[in-house]
């Protein structure tokens, strides 16, 4: 669509209905490199909204001195003025998520027989026995008994209506609880089997199980009446008895059951970002680092997922077979469905990074079928937690085995060189649709006012495309500075002009500013002083501005342009040097260091060579400002009848914007006109709804003189 908007005149309609009215004008846009966090332009992520520093560090990482530019760095600083930061994370295409596999294991499991219990369900003389079982769970890995206790059934409780026992069972099910979540035991069997399982919950081949079962004769039992009971029988890996009890005559009434660990089966973790913070190490200091998989087993679920980072613990969830919580679901499957804001999970037969690509993610147990031929089994299914043979064999638990998994093999996606960072930076539109680096500011949604890409060194095309997209846009200010390094006024104007090695095209756009010097700093992160780009704080205190003002007060001064944190500037400023910066067609404010009033940003000239209004960043940002609320407020006359009726409805929209902003010191007269001069016949036949806007908008006072006029006694001083 052809551009009929010149500056400061005219406003040309743009669906952009996303947007509220009267949006917040020190929204901040940083385009830069992280550690970890979505990648603008992958898998659909965009640029991401951050409110706070506690944000900004969870979601992107911390800042580091090797990490080329000053994205993280500069959020930290901004996020002290403003609660509206947008961060678009830049990468290669060597970044890649790191990831764990958690081996899964059969937990320790027993058969409880039908027969023990007497022999002769169904007799009163069964109903008057007493029967003991002692069950100890120790976990060898961790050289620990887990629990070692007695549970009773009591005489009475067996029922004489199930010949087969089965309701012996479900009196043992009722003392032991009937799952895993008071003593970490469970007794789990069908009334028509007539037989049981007491399962250890912890899986792997470090778990194992002692049960030792005991009946009465007599009704009231004394310590010596109390006799073994043979029908206790260990399951294997498979879930099948063990060989050596499959016989009645051969069970026994004390067994140890072992656990085992399955060799193609996994619990599967990725980070939900990419990036090398997600790797488990250690930092020069000897502090932890980067993401771990914690995997445990408590009395209040079957297994418990602890999500680790920098060594603290950030995220736990609980699931399983008996609180019919799956633990895919709880933490979710994809970068879609996910709860946690660290890792995704789900099971998979593959083992190794290779095969996990080419495996889907399940919604839950009962979708995963799988061969485990090592094991001697053709197929399984996973269904409620409880492993079972295709051949209908005794189940078993199986959960992830107890432990910590450090994530690894994550690559964080910065280049090293600085063509590959350039291009990162820039970005482009996706063949998806997706845009990356620069171009995501210029996304549906994002409404960025303040723009900035601070990296230090040769990258003007970095700097360019900022500046381009802003004037394509025209919804932001684009904010730059010269390299770190320069050691004079006249050097900073050569690369504004396009005369040094580091930049070959002179800056010239409304849409830009440009501030000099570097300033130093107290690093809000890591406590010790650093030389930060200028635009850093220049967007810092715009966002100051807009929180004591409105946007066309200027930025700069001692009301709104003191620097109350930086302790320095790299090269101090007199007033020769702030005005060859300032005048004669250079485009460069100003950052000085006054002996009383400290370091203040003065000047607030937009990077526009030519001498008009919008010249100046007040008047800029005011424009930007005024083009969202008119546009937003009179989305709704699209596809109105064009006539009379419709255009005072827009003249009676504008004009109270603008007289607000009149009396709020942004302009001193305006005019809105919206009636037949402005809607030609040959304009409405193109369907074409023209609106004028004519105003004066204040000027700021940068240059403040007083005139003293001396004169002699005789002289008379009046009106």
């Amino acid at each position: 669509m052809a551009k009929y908007l010149s500056p400061g005149n005219y406003f040309v309609e743009v669906d952009r209905s996303d947007y509220p009215a009267g949006s917040n004008s020190s929204v901040v846009g940083i385009v830069g490199f992280a550690s970890k966090g979505p990648i603008a332009g992958k898998s659909g992520d965009k640029a991401t909204l951050i409110t706070s520093q506690e944000n900004l560090i969870d979601t992107f990482g911390e800042p580091s001195e090797t990490m080329p530019g000053q994205g993280i760095e500069g959020g930290l600083e901004i996020l002290e003025a403003t609660n509206s930061l947008y961060y678009v994370r830049c990468a290669a295409t060597s970044a890649a998520e790191a990831s764990a596999a958690i081996p899964m294991g059969a937990c320790p499991a027993i058969s409880v027989c039908a027969t023990p219990f007497g022999g002769h369900i169904g007799t009163a003389d069964d109903q008057n026995k007493d029967y003991r079982f002692t069950i100890t769970t120790y976990d060898n890995v961790r050289s620990q008994v887990l629990d070692s206790k007695v549970y009773n059934v009591p005489s009475g409780t067996l029922s004489q209506t199930n010949a087969n026992g089965g309701e012996s069972i479900d009196a043992l099910r009722k003392v032991l609880g009937g799952s895993l979540d008071a003593d970490r035991i469970g007794a789990f069997g069908t009334n028509t089997a007539g037989s049981g399982f007491i399962v250890n919950p912890i899986a792997g081949s470090g778990a194992t199980m002692t049960i030792t079962m005991e009946s009465t004769v007599a009704t009231t039992p004394t310590a010596s009446d109390w006799y073994g009971v043979s029908g206790l029988k260990p399951l294997d890996m498979n879930g099948n008895p063990h060989p050596s009890y499959n016989s009645a005559a051969s069970a026994t009434s004390s067994v140890t059951a072992s656990g085992g660990t399955f060799t193609d089966l996994y619990y599967w973790t990725r980070s939900l970002y990419t990036g090398a913070g997600y790797n488990e190490g250690t930092t020069t200091a000897g502090a932890t680092s980067g993401t771990s998989v914690e995997v445990n087993v408590n009395g209040n679920s079957n297994v418990v997922i602890q999500v680790n980072t920098e060594g603290t613990a950030a995220e736990t969830f609980k699931g399983g077979a008996t609180s019919s919580v799956f633990l895919e679901t709880a933490i979710g499957k994809t970068n879609v469905d996910a709860t946690s804001r660290e890792i995704v999970a789900y099971y998979t037969s593959a083992q190794g990074n290779a095969a996990v690509a080419s495996v889907t993610s399940i919604d839950n147990f009962y979708d995963l079928t799988t061969g485990i031929g090592a094991m001697g089994v053709n197929t399984m299914a996973v269904r409620d937690g409880v492993h079972t043979a295709h051949t209908t064999a005794d189940p078993r638990f199986i959960k992830p085995v107890q432990g910590t998994y450090s994530l690894a093999d994550g690559d964080s996606g910065i280049p090293t060189e600085s063509a590959a960072q350039e291009t990162a930076l820039i970005g482009q539109i996706e063949s998806d649709g997706g845009r990356s680096g620069i171009e995501a500011l210029d996304d549906e949604g994002v409404p960025v006012k303040i723009a900035l890409a601070p990296i230090d060194g040769a990258f003007d095309g970095v700097q360019n495309a900022l500046i381009t997209k802003a004037e394509a846009s025209q919804k932001f200010l684009a904010l730059v500075s010269p390299p770190y390094g320069i050691g004079k006024p006249s050097d900073a104007i050569d690369w504004t002009n396009g005369k040094s090695t580091d930049r070959t095209a002179a800056i010239n756009s409304s849409y830009g500013a440009v501030h000099w010097p570097w300033v130093k700093t107290f690093s809000v992160f890591d406590g010790k002083d650093r030389w930060y780009a200028p635009e850093i704080f220049a967007a810092r205190q715009m966002a100051v501005t807009d929180n004591v003002a409105r946007p066309w007060f200027a930025p700069a001064g001692l009301q709104r342009g003191r620097l109350t944190k930086p302790v320095d500037v790299e090269v101090a400023l007199n007033q020769g040097d702030r005005d060859s910066l300032y005048s004669g067609g250079n485009i460069i404010n100003p950052i000085t260091k006054f002996d009383q009033d400290g370091i203040v940003i003065f000047g607030q000239r937009t990077a526009q060579r030519t001498n008009t209004a919008t010249n100046r960043i007040n008047i800029r940002r005011m424009l930007i400002d005024l083009r969202d609320t008119v546009v937003n407020s009179t989305r709704q006359f699209a596809f109105e009848p064009n006539d009379r009726f419709t255009w005072d409805q827009v003249v009676n929209v504008v004009a109270p914007i603008l007289d607000e902003m009149k009396r709020e010191r942004g302009v001193t007269e305006f005019k809105v006109i919206c009636d037949e001069t402005t809607n030609t016949p040959i304009r409405v036949d193109r369907n074409e709804l023209w609106c004028k806007v004519l105003l004066k908008p204040t000027k700021t006072a940068e240059v403040v003189v007083f005139e003293v006029n001396v004169t002699n006694q005789s002289a008379q001083i009046g009106n």
